[in-house]
């Protein structure tokens, strides 16, 4: 989408005469490299053809279709005249917002035009304004559109009274995703009230995402009784409200009851309904007409429907067939003009009275004549409709106020953001039917996948190895996928075009992924798509919008691991997107690169205007849009105060670990590949605290045999030289399967076979793995007396007997493995994951030799709250008290007897719990390897009593917010 940033606009500019303002306009563009000269001519002739001017002091100068060969890229420059410009037409312009477009992109910046085009004062504070983000605030403010549309109905449901057809409004709103949990609830907890004609009402203003209304209707007759009368229940009215957006909404209803029309609502379907809603009587009279006009209905064609509606000498009203909006009255241009009606569309036109019918004949027909353009026919079996959203506009951001969202990557960011909307592809649904047509679709097809495969090589060339070069490797894999290629020909011999049978292909496989009960599976969605828009955009030929030079934050929907490996981390200061959840790999690559990043923060934060302000801090997932000068000034400080830690941590990196005291805390890093071990040990790791084994059996097409493990693990050890690995048993399952190891479908997999579970089905695969481990950190030479020290850790482990049935296969290999061959420097513990594990932690700990805390999952299970949930994630804080205390139980059982706790999960890194976690006794904190320097500094900054009574003050707390409000970071 075409959108206004502040570094399009030019303030101060003058000008004798409107061509001389063309003119300027004209340079501009050229200037930025959006246009060759030519396309000056384009801009005139489009004013010899017709106005560009808008209202309100606007005008909107772009080409005609025979200078779009004069643009190089789509883009728009904004140049205000202070002192005014008499256009051609007379009117007066303060701003000219000059377009190069390359098809109908304008239309974008139309549409958020429209809304100032009716507001008073507007004219004269373009005029006044100062500053480019106080002409960009006037321009791009926002259109919060309510929404009320068949998604939205809920008819004929079998309901008892009017709570359950409230709550099934509610419902059908969130699934609608209009609404969050929070929502539902606070209906739940409301009582639908009487609006008159069998019409109930029940509205809330929480956990609203876009307003919107939901009309719910019995599939019987339903009355609510009382003490002296039963009244009738036609409907119950859902509102979702949100600051003034949803009073258009309120103000349909009125109408509705005011015009009598509400009792014939409860058997009516969802078509009558709507057009009841919008505004049409029983009596109208009504007509549709398909849109044919190229680009939509823009100005001019928008211009010629409203003259003939006039001309018709009463009042005809106009909407969008599909879904609710309201009937607009078709002699307003603004009002037409922000139907924003695309080519394929239906309108549907109504009228009353004598001559109703004859009106509406020629309002029709000059629509399906072009309303003076050259138009053909809409083939529905060969196009599709293009609509700008499927979804009205959700409310933006407040400026200056903080927005609480799932945080994916640690570090403070402040910059401008800029927005990467997702492209819009361009494409016929279908070829035509013969052979030979679907050999050239099979053909172009092949040779896009063909280089989206040399773009993603070219991109793990680039990465060099680590996360973000594994991550594009299974993209690689995803493209090569014979059942995606298959699917996609399927479509293409059912004759839909090459583009639509691929994007359908990938569609189909998204879908799946995203029905998973698993969220790390169906955070795999994002995956397919980002490789399949890379080769849909090499069939469209669509390139990326250009970044900004300077510094940014990246806005975008879901950002794709692709779109990760190609930013610029020399301005890229931080991610924020809308979807997504920590575990997703776009945050997983943000991390290994070191990029600030908060996810998962709604649709609410693209609507912020590129050039924007913003502060991001990925420690607590929050976002703060146009902050005040006053909480900048803090923001600034904090990080001035951030870097000027990191760079002294980074000084210190290989200091002990240690409080102000003395007491030694062991500082060890996680690893997911072995390769970088050296790199931990560079940072100042004291050793490996956490090495996920189950990227070594992902990264093969079939099972790592031993030798092959055995070289994997001495990699690591050879690096690590001396210092210990703590290597995690395989950790896959429903959640994170192998193509080799197929596990039947759960509808829990993180409640059903996974880690030691899963590996107890298989027990020759464990031996080959324990195997191996003990093999691999075996003495290379004499001086190395007993080996390597290696400490083996067993996931999801729920008690006593789990372990001991591994330990038995852990015992045989020691008795059976001579010495020689094998460490003898060894440990097996558990992780503490499950509850029940930290509750049996004083009968394990007489066993086992020590317990990894895996923060991540325990507090999840705990907490019942999935960490990648959309809506409850950033809820799942391992310092509520409930975890901290599973954590205190499991130290002073360890330490009774004589066994050590580390931590390996994010809150291991998290500069409020490390205090905490130190005065509950952990012996060693597990970070990722960035994150070494500034654990090890962080614990330098507090001594050991200082630590217990954050610890205790803790423990006292009620929530996870408490905790946090009650300890502060010094």
């Amino acid at each position: 989408m075409l959108t206004l940033r502040q570094d399009d606009i030019q303030l101060g500019c003058r000008a004798d005469d409107w061509r001389m303002a063309l003119d300027q306009a004209a340079g501009a563009l050229h200037a930025a490299g959006l246009v060759e000269t030519a396309y000056r001519d384009g801009l005139l002739d489009r004013e010899a053809q017709s106005s560009t001017f808008l209202g309100n002091a606007i005008a909107i100068p772009h080409g005609t279709p025979d200078s779009r060969q004069h643009v190089k890229r789509t883009g728009v420059r904004v140049l205000q005249f202070p002192a005014g410009v008499e256009w051609h037409d007379g009117n007066r312009v303060h701003v000219l917002v000059t377009i190069a477009a390359q098809s109908d992109e304008h239309l974008d910046i139309l549409r958020q035009l429209t809304h100032v085009l009716d507001r008073e004062g507007v004219a004269e504070r373009l005029a006044a304004a100062d500053s480019r983000s106080e002409i960009a605030g006037l321009l791009s403010k926002a259109v919060i559109d309510a929404r009320l549309d068949a998604d939205t109905l809920c008819l004929n449901f079998p309901a008892r009274d009017r709570q359950e057809l409230a709550l099934a409004g509610a419902a059908r709103l969130r699934q609608a995703g209009c609404v969050t949990h929070e929502f539902v609830a606070a209906v739940a907890g409301g009582v639908p009230r009487p609006l008159g004609q069998g019409l109930w009402l029940v509205a809330s203003d929480r956990g609203v995402e876009v307003p919107s209304l939901s009309l719910v209707t019995p599939d019987g007759t339903l009355h609510q009784a009382s003490k002296d009368r039963s009244d009738r229940i036609n409907g119950v009215l859902c509102l979702a409200a949100q600051g003034d957006a949803h009073r258009d909404l309120l103000e349909r209803v009125v109408a509705l009851l005011e015009s009598g029309a509400a009792d014939e609502l409860r058997n009516a379907d969802a078509a009558t309904i709507l057009a009841r809603f919008a505004g049409e009587s029983a009596a109208a009279s009504t007509r549709q007409a398909r849109v044919l006009n190229a680009h939509g209905l823009h100005a001019r064609p928008a211009k010629q429907l409203v003259q003939v509606a006039r001309a018709q000498n009463m009042p005809i009203r106009v909407r969008l067939a599909e879904g609710g909006g309201e009937a607009v009255s078709a002699a307003s241009l603004t009002k037409v003009i922000n139907l924003g009606a695309r080519r394929g569309q239906q309108l549907t036109f109504s009228a009353e009275g004598q001559g109703a019918e004859a009106a509406l004949a020629a309002v029709c027909h000059a629509v399906a004549e072009g309303l003076g353009e050259q138009v053909a026919p809409f083939d529905e079996s060969r196009e599709h409709v293009v609509v700008a959203s499927d979804a009205p506009a959700p409310m933006p951001l407040p400026d200056d106020e903080p927005h609480l969202a799932v945080a994916a990557s640690p570090g403070l960011a402040i910059a401008p953001v800029f927005v990467m909307r997702t492209p819009r592809f361009d494409y016929a649904e279908r070829a035509t039917d013969t052979h030979s047509d679907a050999a050239i679709e099979s053909r172009r097809l092949d040779a896009a996948i063909r280089e989206g495969a040399e773009q993603l090589e070219t991109l793990v060339q680039r990465a060099r190895g680590g996360e973000v070069a594994e991550i594009l490797s299974m993209h690689e894999e995803m493209l090569d996928d014979p059942e995606l290629h298959q699917a996609a020909r399927e479509g293409i011999n059912e004759g839909r075009s090459a583009e639509a049978a691929w994007w359908g292909a990938i569609e189909t496989a998204a879908h799946a992924q995203e029905m998973l009960a698993d969220r790390l599976l169906a955070e795999r969605a994002a995956d397919l798509r980002d490789v399949g828009r890379r080769v849909l955009g090499i069939l469209c030929q669509v390139e990326l919008p250009e970044p900004p030079a300077h510094p940014y934050i990246l806005v975008m929907d879901d950002v794709g691991p692709s779109d990760v490996a190609r930013l610029d981390t020399t301005r890229v200061r931080g991610l924020l997107t809308a979807r997504g959840g920590a575990t997703a790999h776009s945050a997983i690559l943000a991390r290994a690169l070191g990029i600030p990043a908060v996810v998962g923060a709604g649709a609410r934060v693209l609507t912020l205007a590129n050039g924007t302000e913003l502060i991001l801090d990925g420690e607590r997932g929050r976002v703060t849009p146009a902050p005040s000068p006053e909480r900048l000034q803090r923001a600034e400080q904090r990080l001035a105060e951030r870097e000027r830690r990191e760079a002294a941590a980074w000084e210190a990196r290989f200091e002990p670990a240690q409080t102000r005291d003395g007491h030694r805390v062991e500082v060890a890093a996680n690893l997911g590949n072995t390769a970088h071990a050296g790199d931990a040990v560079e940072r100042g790791a004291e050793g490996v605290g956490l090495l996920r084994t189950e990227f070594l059996f992902m990264a093969h097409a079939q099972e790592p045999d031993l030798d092959t493990q055995i070289a994997e693990y001495r990699e690591a050890l050879d690096a690590l030289d001396g210092r210990p690995l703590v290597a995690r048993t395989l950790d896959v399952g429903g959640d994170k399967p192998l193509p080799y190891w197929p596990v039947p479908k759960e509808d829990n997999p993180f409640l059903g076979l996974r880690g030691i579970r899963l590996a107890l089905t298989r027990p020759e695969v464990l031996e080959t793995q324990l195997r191996a481990m003990l093999m691999a950190a075996a003495p290379a030479a004499k001086s190395e007396g007993q080996g390597r020290p290696l400490r083996i850790m067993l996931p999801m482990v729920k008690d006593i007997a789990e372990f001991r049935a591994a330990k038995r296969i852990f015992d045989h290999l020691l008795e059976t493995t001579p010495e020689a061959e094998r460490t003898t420097d060894v440990q097996l513990g558990v992780m503490i994951e499950v509850p029940s594990c930290a509750l049996l932690a004083p009968t394990l700990a007489a066993e086992v030799d020590f317990f990894s805390v895996g923060t991540n999952d325990l507090t999840q299970y705990t907490l019942a709250i999935d960490r990648g949930h959309p809506e409850l994630s950033a809820q799942a804080d391992g310092l509520h008290p409930a975890v901290l205390k599973l954590i205190e139980m499991t130290v002073v059982a360890a330490h009774a007897h004589g066994k050590w706790v580390g931590v390996c999960g994010e809150l291991a890194s998290d500069a409020v719990a490390v205090p905490v976690l130190v005065g509950l006794g952990v012996d060693e904190l597990s970070v990722s390897a960035r994150q070494v320097p500034l654990v090890k500094a962080r614990l330098r900054e507090f001594d050991l009593a200082e630590a217990r009574a954050q610890a205790q003050l803790a423990l006292t707390q009620a929530t996870s917010e408490a905790v946090r409000d009650a300890l502060e970071v010094r």
